[in-house]
C-alpha cells in the first residue's frame, strides 16, 4: 500500500509542477495547437493553445512507478518486474509516435502531422514487439506477462494454442495489434473537448488499479482464498494504473475548460496504449470494452458516421465523434464533458461489478 501511495504522490506532484513549466516552454517555442477547420466553429478560439502536454503525463507515470519500485527495492529487496517494464514500453512507444505527430503539426503550423501510413507502421512495429515479449520473456512470478488468447476475465474463451506455439504467437501478434490500434484511436478520438480525455482516462484507470490490486491478493499459489488468477506481477500493474490516475488528475487541473494546455497525441496515444497493455496483462481484454465504454462509444459514433455517409451520403449525427454532436445540439462544452465523465463512471462501475461477479462465480459463492 505504501508503494502505491508513493507512486500516486510522485505522479501527482510531477504533473502539478511539471505542467505549468511545460506550458511556459511551449509558449516560448510558439508550439500551439492547430484546430481542424471542419470542427465546431466555437473551437477556433482555441487555436494556439499549448500542446504536447502528454510529455508530462508520460513522465509523471514513469517517475511515479520508478520511485515506487525504488522504495520496494530498498525496503524489501524487490526487483522491478518485466511485466511492468513491458507495459510502460507500450505506453511510451505509442506516446513517442504521438510526439512525432504533434511535433510535425506544430512545425508545419497545420493540423496534419505524421502520415497515416507512418503512424500505422510505427504502431505495428511497437505492438508486435510488445506482443512477442509478453509471451516469451520470463517473469519473476513464473506466469507469462500475457496469455495467447481472448479472455473476459482470466480464462480465455478463445485460445490461440490450438495449432501449436508458433501459430499461437502469430495470431496473438495480430490480436495485440488490433487492440493497440483500436484503443489508441479511441482515446485519440475522445480528446476533442477540454478535459474530456484526461478526466475520462482518470476514471478508466481507477477501474484498472482496483482490478490489478484485487488480482494481486488472489494469485495462484498465494494465500488468498477463492478464485485465483495467473497474472504476472499485478501489484506493479496496480501501481502503474494508479500513477496514471494521479497523472491525469494533476494534468486535468490545467486541462479543464478553458484549457491552458492540450495533451495532444503524445498523451492520448500513450494513454490508449497503456489501457490496451493493462487489458492484456490483467487478462481482461473483453472486460476492457466495458471499462472503457465511453471510448468505445466515441469510436463507434465515428465509424457509424463515416460508414453511413459512404453508403447514403447522409449523416447520422450532426458531427462525429459524438461529443461534437451534443455541442451542436446546444450543450455547453462543460456540460458535455461532465456528463461524459459521468457516463464513463457508470461504465467503470458496471465493469467492476462484472469483474467481482466473475470472481464470486469462480469461487463458488454465487
Amino acid at each position: 500500500m505504501i508503494s502505491l501511495l508513493i507512486g500516486l504522490g510522485v505522479s501527482l506532484i510531477v504533473t502539478l509542477i511539471g505542467t505549468p513549466l511545460l506550458i511556459h516552454i511551449v509558449h516560448k517555442l510558439h508550439y500551439g495547437q492547430y484546430i481542424r477547420q471542419d470542427g465546431p466553429q466555437s473551437h477556433l478560439v482555441k487555436r494556439g493553445t499549448p500542446t504536447l502536454g502528454g510529455v508530462v503525463i508520460n513522465l509523471a507515470i514513469v517517475l511515479g512507478w520508478a520511485c515506487s519500485a525504488l522504495y520496494r527495492h530498498l525496503a524489501y529487496h524487490d526487483t522491478p518486474s518485466w511485466t511492468a517494464i513491458l507495459v510502460l514500453f507500450a505506453m511510451l512507444s505509442m506516446g513517442a509516435l504521438g510526439f512525432i505527430d504533434d511535433f510535425a503539426k506544430v512545425r508545419k503550423k497545420q493540423n496534419e502531422g505524421l502520415s497515416v501510413g507512418g503512424k500505422f507502421f510505427g504502431q505495428f512495429v511497437f505492438a508486435t514487439l510488445f506482443a512477442v515479449l509478453t509471451l516469451v520473456v520470463p517473469t519473476k512470478s513464473g506466469f507469462p506477462s500475457a496469455q495467447a488468447g481472448i479472455a473476459f476475465v482470466e480464462h480465455p474463451f478463445v485460445s490461440f494454442d490450438f495449432a501449436g506455439r508458433i501459430v499461437a504467437i502469430v495470431i496473438f501478434v495480430i490480436w495485440v495489434n488490433f487492440l493497440m490500434t483500436a484503443w489508441t484511436n479511441a482515446f485519440n478520438l475522445t480528446d476533442g473537448l477540454d478535459g474530456l480525455a484526461s478526466g475520462s482516462s482518470m476514471v478508466a484507470f481507477v477501474g484498472y488499479s482496483l482490478i490489478a490490486y484485487w488480482e494481486s491478493y488472489h494469485l495462484k499459489g498465494g494465500s488468498g482464498s477463492g478464485f485465483a488468477y495467473s497474472v504476472s506481477d499485478p501489484q506493479d500493474l496496480a501501481i502503474i494504473a494508479a500513477c496514471a490516475v494521479a497523472a491525469c488528475f494533476g494534468f486535468l487541473w490545467y486541462n479543464t475548460n478553458p484549457a491552458k494546455i492540450f495533451m495532444g497525441d503524445t498523451g492520448s496515444l500513450a494513454l490508449g496504449g497503456l489501457f490496451a497493455a493493462l487489458s492484456i496483462t490483467t487478462h481482461t481484454e473483453v472486460l476492457a470494452v466495458i471499462l472503457g465504454g465511453l471510448f468505445v462509444m466515441e469510436t463507434c459514433s465515428d465509424v457509424i458516421q463515416v460508414g453511413y455517409f459512404k453508403m447514403t451520403h447522409k449523416r447520422v449525427f450532426k458531427m462525429a465523434p459524438i461529443h461534437h454532436h451534443f455541442e451542436l445540439c446546444g450543450w455547453q462544452e462543460n456540460t458535455v464533458v461532465v456528463r461524459f465523465w459521468m457516463i464513463e463512471m457508470l461504465f467503470v462501475l458496471v465493469g467492476l461489478v462484472a469483474f467481482y461477479s466473475n470472481w464470486l462465480v469462480g469461487s463458488g459463492q454465487f
